[in-house]
């Protein structure tokens, strides 16, 4: 497996103007990444109202890219695929269409996008609502990686947020839409979010992995943090809430968390994965020494 670095992790820094991506990017060489995934927080790559591509920025990252033989190995966008309103609907399938081209101005073989929106209110996330919601995600996902296909691209499902997510519930949309090139990014932290087993739900995702986040979390009783966090804010350290609102969560740096990351680890090697793997850090910490530790307690586990 490639050991990388998400650009989301420094994401605090670049919306501050302290980091650009390019900056970002020479970081993750810096310190031993084997690859950079790029996700559009703190920086543009085609605006959504005007459908212009930013040329120069693709341009440079590209070039930055060869310059350093660090690879782009996955470009991931957030997006909201099940709005009521049908028009709405077929506008945010034209914008994702944007991102999937803005992938291949970058030349690089896998998408992420979304299905759900992450602050959908919790009362529309039950299971009847998945059920009912089902047949506009497999129209929307098989939409989008039909026009991807076109560029030989990949595009990818990561469970997140709080609706599709959970085990069964990806895998069943992958197997519905039944596409080659649509899979899923596996991610070891997201599980939580649903109260699911991590390490159970990573090993039964792997056949379907076309990429991995690593992430940890730490781990505690709602009843016991009163008064703190809520459910939609995840990133710098803040406590956010569960599906269920039984546990609370909060970014650690990866393996100083609560989450089982050895055992996660283990289990995509003796799968044989051998994709892009990418450290993504959310927790309190400096971003810089985040990074860091992840990157190098990833190195430590895959060579254990």
């Amino acid at each position: 497996m490639k050991i990388g670095l998400s650009s989301y992790s420094m994401d605090n820094l670049m919306q501050s103007g302290e980091m650009t991506i390019l900056d970002v990017m020479c970081f993750a060489k810096e310190n031993g990444a084997e690859h950079i995934e790029l996700v559009p927080f703190g920086f543009t790559l085609v605006d959504d109202k005007t459908g212009v591509f930013n040329e120069e920025l693709i341009t440079a990252i590209k070039a930055k890219s060869a310059e350093l033989s660090l690879p782009i190995s996955n470009y991931a966008v957030l997006g909201d695929l099940l709005k009521p309103d049908r028009d709405a609907y077929l506008d945010e399938v034209e914008r994702l269409k944007l991102h999937i081209d803005v992938a291949a101005k970058l030349g690089i073989k896998q998408m992420r996008h979304d299905v759900s929106s992450f602050r959908r209110p919790l009362e529309t996330n039950t299971q009847l609502d998945f059920e009912r919601e089902f047949p506009q995600m497999v129209e929307a996902c098989r939409t989008l990686a039909d026009y991807a296909a076109d560029y030989g691209i990949t595009t990818l499902v990561e469970n997140h947020g709080f609706f599709v997510n959970g085990s069964d519930r990806v895998i069943r949309l992958v197997e519905e839409v039944d596409r080659k090139n649509f899979r899923m990014v596996v991610d070891t932290g997201n599980f939580a979010c649903m109260d699911e087993c991590c390490e159970i739900a990573v090993k039964k995702c792997m056949p379907y992995a076309d990429m991995i986040h690593l992430k940890d979390f730490y781990i505690r009783k709602t009843s016991s943090l009163p008064s703190i966090g809520g459910l939609f804010r995840c990133d710098s350290g803040n406590w956010f809430s569960t599906v269920s609102g039984y546990s609370m969560l909060r970014g650690s740096i990866l393996a100083q968390g609560d989450l089982e990351i050895g055992e996660m680890i283990a289990t995509i090697k003796e799968y044989g994965f051998e994709g892009y793997v990418s450290i993504e850090f959310e927790g309190m910490e400096d971003p810089r020494a985040g990074s860091i530790a992840g990157l190098q307690a990833a190195r430590y586990y895959t060579e254990r």
